[in-house]
């Protein structure tokens, strides 16, 4: 059965190959990255059409079937070419498909699964708040309350993104105040954007730039009963499982990232030529793709390990969080070298290696920043709390 099971990855990884090719070139991506706040909708269809948004939603729900394999596979494969906006796709694979797909009714998963496998419904996340990056516990001001038949939300969320063209936003509000622990008394909603009370802002940013980071503010804003995500207040237990998904997903767009920066590099070195040879035959910047091509090796097999693990249901946060900062560490450190390669070309807008360098350097601070993972590491090895 794992020969079967490796067989099947390996024509799936083809596939999207193949179709990432055909349908997301490098120069598709630099034109869209030139339409600040400007939503993908053709890139988007594409997608749907192929069944992207149908990765590892089970078929009863009109999805492809699949598991955390399958989406890694997809998830490098689109980051090759795409970069950051691989997240097109990954935010609805997370925030939609995997939550709902984990924590919802049965009620929920028949209303949104099929619906989110046809590319007919987009989500974004409400997690951060202003004053609070990565202590989202600590710092939160965002309070749900209950009422006759739904909860009235007030506060305010930052760096949202895809929340002004989502149709539902995977809220974190505090539903009780007096919890004796601040990891309790929290809960997911499953908020709809264009609900009353709520105010979707762009904010301007270095990379992704069609695909909006926002200001949420909601003032009086209603989710009715059926729209809450799992059992009211502990959306923190709830959360931790899926948190795993987001980072292991993070890290193989990291290293589709890297695919794209050596064969880049690589494409320029045999043609660019300086002192009447190839660039490719200087030791110096040989030394450069050596690096690239060894940081690609090491993160493959770290996601493969951490994937499969994962896929037979072993819980592996620590090893998620470290395959999420070393994979997005070396992003930066082989995107920075590739534009060194590049060197004037590898500044320009009319290259990638310049947007590789942005996307991944987002990476390194969200969804947690790489000090923090550090941070979770050394707590999970036995050592005091730092924070």
């Amino acid at each position: 059965m794992d020969a079967e099971r490796d067989d099947e990855l390996r024509r799936f990884k083809s596939t999207a190959r193949k179709w990432v090719t055909r349908e997301a070139p490098k120069d598709y991506a630099r034109e869209l990255e030139g339409k600040e706040h400007e939503f993908p909708e053709g890139l988007w269809d594409r997608m749907s059409a192929a069944g992207w948004h149908g990765v590892g939603i089970d078929e009863q729900y009109g999805g492809q079937g699949g598991d955390v394999r399958d989406q890694t596979i997809l998830a490098r494969e689109l980051s090759r070419t795409l970069a950051g906006l691989s997240w097109v796709w990954g935010l609805t694979s997370f925030a939609g498909s995997k939550s709902v797909g984990i924590y919802g009714t049965p009620e929920q998963k028949e209303r949104f699964l099929p619906k989110i496998a046809a590319g007919e419904l987009r989500f974004s996340i409400g997690f951060t708040e202003p004053t609070g990056g990565t202590d989202l516990l600590g710092a939160m001001n965002t309070f749900a309350t209950q009422i006759d038949g739904g909860w009235v939300i007030n506060g305010d969320k930052t760096w949202s993104t895809g929340a002004s063209t989502s149709d539902y936003i995977l809220l974190l509000a505090r539903t009780d105040r007096s919890a004796s622990k601040r990891h309790l008394g929290v809960t997911l909603f499953l908020l709809p954007r264009k609900s009353e009370g709520v105010k979707v802002t762009p904010l301007p940013k270095l990379g992704l730039r069609c695909l909006s980071s926002c200001q949420i503010s909601l003032k009086d804003a209603f989710v009715p009963d059926d729209l809450v995500l799992g059992e009211p207040g502990q959306a923190w237990h709830m959360l931790l499982p899926t948190l795993n998904n987001e980072r292991i997903l993070l890290a193989a767009f990291c290293l589709g990232i890297i695919d794209g920066v050596l064969e880049d590099a690589l494409a320029y070195m045999q043609q660019r030529e300086a002192f009447g040879r190839p660039i490719g035959s200087f030791q110096a910047l040989q030394h450069y793709v050596a690096e690239i091509a060894m940081m690609q090796y090491q993160i493959d097999l770290v996601l493969n390990d951490v994937s499969t693990r994962l896929s037979q249901g072993e819980k592996c946060f620590r090893e998620t969080t470290m395959a999420k900062v070393i994979a997005s560490d070396a992003a930066v450190k082989s995107a920075d070298m590739g534009i060194s390669i590049l060197g004037g070309m590898g500044y320009s807008a009319e290259t990638d290696m310049q947007r590789y360098w942005r996307d991944a350097r987002l990476w390194q601070i969200g969804p947690v920043t790489n000090e923090m993972g550090r941070n979770i590491i050394a707590e999970q090895l036995g050592l005091p709390r730092s924070f």
